[in-house]
């Protein structure tokens, strides 16, 4: 297994973010956010939206109306930078999720999220592409 620059091993990492994405999913958000660091941000470039802190971080979902359900589809990453790619379901109309999150000293200091719409495949690629589950 490798090490990360603060001695979390990645492994371990691995473990956390896992536990995120469940707890997330099972909407216990104090449990969520133990993943951040007080000071940590989060970024939707998206809507061009910045959230400073775990509290701020922690309130804005907390405020958000939709139920929201998360299904990891993998998480890649290693030392203090991961990705997790997730179907995050809001009133059960999915949504593909890009989590880009960085540590430090086992916490995360900023996540950047990515959101992606479902769209109709293009008959133009069709003879190449086989349909994914």
């Amino acid at each position: 297994m490798g090490h990360s620059v603060e001695g979390m091993r990645d492994d371990e990492v691995r473990g956390a973010l896992q536990r995120h994405w469940a707890v997330s999913d099972a909407n216990d958000f104090a449990a969520e956010h133990q993943i951040y660091e007080d000071h940590a941000v989060l970024e939707y470039p998206q809507s061009s939206e910045r959230i400073r802190g775990r509290r701020g971080i922690q309130a804005s979902r907390m405020a958000q109306p939709s139920k929201k359900r998360f299904t990891v589809r993998r998480i890649l990453g290693g030392g203090g930078l991961w990705i997790s790619e997730l179907v995050l379901t809001y009133d059960e109309q999915p949504v593909y999720v890009v989590s880009i999150m960085e540590f430090e000293d086992g916490k995360v200091i900023r996540e950047t999220q990515y959101f992606g719409e479902p769209f109709e495949p293009g008959q133009s690629r069709a003879q190449w592409t086989e349909p994914m589950d």
